[in-house]
């Protein structure tokens, strides 16, 4: 098994100090294959006996032919064939991975290390080229191979940074994604934060929140009301209306933390003049879809219900609200799974929203933001569909101290929460997104803010997509950076609403208190700080 040494973890402007690894249980070591490093999100279980072994060997190669088969994977077959076909092992990827650079430059953690044990396997199991085993070397399959490839299609945010970058066009991320998707479909093997807990209970009740339809319209009717009293701007959202030119559709997520989201949404809708809608059908208020992270059954059912409830409202278009993976399931994916019948065109908020902010329609006052911003690229949205210019037209005009990450837009890094990692809690995976990836995103945040860090200036985080701002608001808060470099973070349209001339000021800090920490950061944090003092008690000693 790998280990992974925190001393060796790249040292932060920011006081983002690793967490020491939550060690695996005895249970966890006798009932799960916990054979990769320190980290485990599969669980997959151990094997009982070498029946059992051989049948995880057996599934896996079932699934691997028909990953390289039309009939089963005819959505990502082409790309999947040109990627397993051509490597020349150059490591641009992993020169461009910020997993690879946050671990220590672990090798394991090179994007290109799953794709080659893959790519052997593909050549002399399912392919069967002559002497592949001699070509490429000889992978000697068995239980703990498959085990540990599986894990590691979870050591990958499916950014496709590796991909951008590949002077051959090999695209890593989609391997990952590939081999996660292997695990589910042939052998029932997912995270229980993506499958049980995501699209089975979005199925099941009509968001991966667990939220009702009913629950739903009463919860948004009650922010209308919260937020009319402290904006000042009387404003209802409204619901099922036929024919209405924009069907709007939030991540629920939204609805469960970020109220001042959903409504600001509305006030800029309702402002703007335009004719929208949101859907109190089943799914059609949620726009998660965490198939896009593992399962293409599971993706495709949700977004044919999204198109379903489009279609029965008869509205123009969809606008996906501020959601980086909803927006690539429903428009980039949503293309390739959908009948051409029953598509109704999509559009990123982004956009949207940018038609609203330079059409004057909204009377503005920049500086009411007149504190530094930045802004976070989500990668979906940017890298992997090029939508890049819309948000920043809009900070441009409405936030006088917008100022750039280093290594912004198609070229930006994953906040660390990408691929499902934002919500899933099992094991030590919390500290994981801490100590490697999500890393690399605060350091482009002290970056941007180097000349006003520190407690004496506000500063805020854009983060327009729900799992971003979720990943970002946890290492925030588990190192205390709310209150010792004065961050917050939000989307966009809550900063559009704070420069509208109509709208009472009120603070875009609420709710961006210092955040309680969970049981496993503080146990960490305790820890890191009782060594921390040992070592300096030692270093003193030896002064002396």
């Amino acid at each position: 098994m790998v280990s992974i040494d925190i001393k060796d973890l790249p040292i932060l402007p920011l006081d983002v100090k690793p967490m020491p690894w939550k060690p695996f249980t005895d249970a966890q070591k006798e009932n799960t294959a916990c054979i990769l490093d320190e980290v485990c999100a599969l669980n997959i279980p151990m094997p009982k006996s070498p029946a059992e072994e051989e049948d995880l060997v057996n599934k896996f190669l079932t699934g691997m032919r028909k990953l390289f088969s039309k009939e089963n994977n005819w959505t990502c077959l082409p790309m999947l064939e040109t990627s397993m076909d051509n490597c020349v092992q150059c490591n641009s990827c992993s020169e461009a991975c910020h997993l690879y650079e946050m671990s220590g430059k672990n090798e394991m953690y090179r994007p290109n290390y799953r794709s080659e044990i893959l790519r052997r396997i593909y050549k002399q199991y399912v392919k069967k080229e002559p002497l592949a085993k001699w070509r490429y070397g000889d992978m000697g399959l068995n239980w703990k191979t498959v085990a540990r490839l599986g894990e590691l299609s979870y050591r990958c945010n499916l950014c496709r940074r590796c991909a951008q970058v590949c002077p051959i066009g090999v695209d890593n991320g989609l391997i990952a994604r590939e081999i996660r998707k292997l695990f589910s479909q042939e052998l029932g093997i997912h995270p229980p934060e993506l499958h049980d807990k995501g699209t089975m209970l979005q199925m099941r009740v009509g968001s991966s929140t667990g939220l009702t339809p009913e629950v739903i319209k009463d919860t948004v009717a009650s922010f209308d009301e919260d937020f009319s009293e402290l904006t000042g701007v009387k404003f209802t959202t409204p619901f099922d209306v036929q024919g209405a030119d924009v069907l709007l559709i939030h991540n629920a997520g939204e609805v469960v933390t970020w109220a001042e989201n959903v409504a600001a949404f509305s006030i800029i809708f309702q402002e703007a003049g335009l004719s929208w809608t949101m859907s109190s059908k089943m799914l059609a208020y949620d726009g998660v879809n965490y198939g896009l992270f593992y399962d293409d059954t599971q993706l495709a059912r949700i977004i044919l219900k999204h198109m379903e409830a489009a279609k029965e409202l008869g509205v123009k278009k969809i606008v996906i609200g501020e959601c980086g993976h909803a927006t690539k399931a429903m428009s980039v994916i949503g293309d390739r799974t959908v009948p051409y019948d029953m598509q109704v065109p999509r559009e990123s908020c982004y956009v949207t929203l940018r038609d609203i902010v330079m059409s004057g329609k909204l009377k503005l006052d920049p500086s009411r933001n007149f504190f530094p911003v930045t802004l976070h690229d989500p990668c979906n949205i940017v890298r992997l569909m090029g939508i890049v210019e819309p948000q920043r037209e809009i900070l441009r005009k409405i936030a006088p101290k917008f100022r750039e990450m280093p290594c912004n837009g198609v070229h930006n890094y994953c906040c660390g929460g990408g691929s499902g990692f934002a919500i899933m809690t099992r094991n030590n995976l919390e500290q994981w997104r801490n100590n490697i990836s999500g890393r690399k995103k605060m350091w482009q945040i002290s970056e941007a803010f180097k000349e006003c860090l520190g407690p004496e200036t506000k500063k805020y985080i854009c983060a327009p997509c729900s799992n971003c701002k979720g990943q970002i608001r946890d290492i925030l808060g588990v190192n205390k950076l709310f209150t010792k470099n004065s961050l917050a973070y939000g989307g966009l349209v809550e900063l559009i609403v704070n420069a509208m001339t109509n709208v009472n000021p009120f603070s875009i800090w609420e709710g961006c208190g210092e955040m309680e920490m969970v049981d496993w950061a503080t146990e960490a944090r305790e820890i890191w700080e009782a060594q921390q003092t040992q070592e300096a008690g030692n270093n003193s000693e030896e002064k002396k």
